[in-house]
């Protein structure tokens, strides 16, 4: 085993020199403790379930002796299946397989909803072809599997990537209907950013004398200066508005738990003369990916991007992070404000915390150990919601100038009526089971909320070797394809 100043590197996993090859081109150097723990379970072919944070290399700690093994086993079918929650998440781990694998001739698809109908002919042709990888969402994939054609009776390995997102989405009866129908004997991973009881439950379902890896959540960086405003939604608007008039900001993402509010706050930051695109699941794919190089090239200095897409954003280095809401998870805000401060310089993490979601902030207290300073709103702000750990709803309560939550006080510049969002249709189809949730809650900065799905931009294949003529165009088949939620 090789190893320099106590640091493990690559070659003391013997993997073969292809696979190193590629690590090597992918500018890797040492490997992470969740890929230094990890790997050698693998190879080992052990089931294996890891909690470690998003950011800390969990993909290339499974991609690595999975490819390893591929490359060097000769399967003639499709071997590895890794289900994810969101498409930005499967594209991601796509690219990764193309550089890692490119010299040891390793084939992937990703298969994800949301695109042109000749997009799910190509991934037709590639499940039934066979790829060495499928890069699945669980609803696209359970679309082709009720096709007839999806062929997983050999499949030799499952990985379960964010499956705690995958659950808090609701994918969970999709993923038991997946696995119902996979090979018994093969070796499954499970990886996720947090344990909770109902990842152990799913683990305890489908794992076999699992090996374990789990990570402590590291600390938010001390040269962070973390900031909560307690402020009743109408509020985050007009107060972002002010600390961004306040601010040096070089690069910045604003988080939204609302699509509907992704919109509104460009606007307002163009207004101010700030370049600034947003991402959310009503663009195309190719927008998306557009405004995300746009930002990394610095063509853009704020980036506004929803919750569902807060995993799938691989950019470090920020000057500043805004939780425009409050993550739902406490992970979450380590792995968001995390982003800033890297190399021992300094960052900035603001966060809006509404009335609901109070009982939030002591969950993020208690894993990073410190209580989070909670600024005063200003002066011509009026007061906002006062501090209440315990409450867990919007309930009915006032502010202390008689306004109701979400009605704005004299010195706000947000002059308009509150909004409540459009009323339910009373003749709208319910949601069909196992349908991931909306990204839009109660409560948006517009009324106006735009339905999900836009078309995306071809998805490539990337079987170089068995998939060549794999780019011929073909109809969709919305006609027969059912009704099953996509991501």
């Amino acid at each position: 085993m090789t190893q320099n100043n106590n640091t493990v590197d690559f070659h003391s996993f013997n993997l073969h020199e292809d696979v190193l090859t590629g690590i090597n081109s992918m500018g890797y150097n040492n490997p992470t403790p969740v890929q230094q723990q990890a790997i050698p379970l693998i190879l080992e072919q052990k089931d294996l379930i890891a909690c470690a944070q998003t950011g800390t290399g969990k993909t290339a700690a499974y991609l690595l002796p999975l490819i390893d093994r591929i490359s060097h086993e000769g399967y003639e079918h499709t071997s590895t299946l890794i289900l994810v929650p969101t498409r930005e998440l499967a594209k991601q781990i796509d690219e990764q397989v193309e550089g890692f694998g490119y010299f040891a001739s390793v084939s992937s698809i990703a298969i994800y909803g949301g695109n042109k109908g000749d997009d799910w002919e190509q991934q037709k042709r590639a499940l039934t072809t066979g790829a060495d990888i499928i890069i699945a969402t669980p609803g696209r994939l359970l679309s082709h599997m009720a096709m007839g054609y999806v062929k997983l009776d050999q499949l030799n390995h499952l990985v379960l990537d964010e499956a705690d997102k995958m659950l808090d989405m609701g994918f969970m009866d999709d993923l038991i209907k997946i696995i119902s129908q996979l090979p018994k004997q093969r070796q499954t991973l499970l990886f996720s950013a947090t344990m909770p009881r109902k990842i152990r439950d799913l683990a305890q379902q489908i794992l076999q004398q699992p090996a374990e890896v789990n990570l402590a959540i590291s600390k938010p960086a001390e040269g962070i200066d973390q900031r909560l405003y307690l402020t009743f939604d109408n509020q985050k608007l007009p107060l972002l508005e002010h600390l961004l008039r306040e601010l040096d900001v070089q690069s910045m993402i604003i988080f939204t738990s609302r699509k509907s509010n992704v919109s509104p706050i460009v606007r307002s930051l163009k207004k101010m003369n700030f370049t600034a695109e947003g991402i959310s699941s009503d663009m195309t794919q190719d927008e998306r990916e557009k405004a995300l190089q746009g930002f990394k090239n610095k063509q853009y200095q704020i980036v506004v991007a929803t919750d569902i897409l807060s995993r799938g954003i691989d950019i470090d280095s920020l000057s500043h992070v805004v939780n425009f809401d409050m993550p739902q998870d406490a992970e979450d805000y380590v792995h968001r404000v995390g982003r800033t401060a890297r190399a021992a310089s300094t960052g900035m993490a603001i966060t809006f915390v509404n009335e609901k979601d109070m009982f939030r902030v002591q969950k993020v207290e208690r894993l990073i150990e410190r209580e989070l300073p909670k600024l005063p709103l200003p002066e011509d702000f009026g007061p906002g919601p006062a501090f209440d750990p315990t409450r867990r709803d919007g309930g009915s309560h006032r502010s202390r100038t008689g306004n109701k939550p979400g009605q704005g006080s004299k010195g706000s510049r947000n002059k308009s009526k509150h909004h409540r969002g459009p009323k339910p249709d009373a003749n709208a189809a319910p949601r069909p089971e196992g349908q991931p949730k909306q990204e839009g809650s109660d409560r948006p900065i517009k009324a106006a909320v735009q339905k999900e799905g836009g078309n995306g931009n071809k998805n490539r294949s990337r079987n170089r070797n068995r998939n060549k003529n794999s780019n011929n165009q073909g109809g969709s088949p919305a006609s027969s394809a059912p009704a099953t939620p996509q991501v």
